[in-house]
């Protein structure tokens, strides 16, 4: 079995990460609109749930090429 790329394994962090840098742009510009730091907090919590929510069902929705399917087959007869 052959080990995950770099870039395979650091595409969660990625996803978190610009998921992160989203929801502190909207965290800030609430805070900056309503000087109210409980309710920019409360906008950057809602903004990175629902950007990790978006990204995470977009990637669902794109269809494996034939690198992928081959390394789900072999995946597949290991078990």
């Amino acid at each position: 079995m052959t080990e995950p790329s770099r870039s395979d394994r650091f595409k969660p962090a990625e996803l978190l990460g610009f998921s992160a840098a989203i929801a502190s742009f909207t965290g800030l510009v609430v805070l900056l609109a309503t000087r109210d730091m409980v309710l920019a907090i409360i906008f950057f919590g809602v903004a990175f749930i629902c950007t990790l929510v978006t990204i995470a069902l977009l990637i669902l929705a794109m269809k494996p090429d034939e690198e992928e399917k081959t390394d789900l087959d072999e995946q597949n007869r290991g078990h």
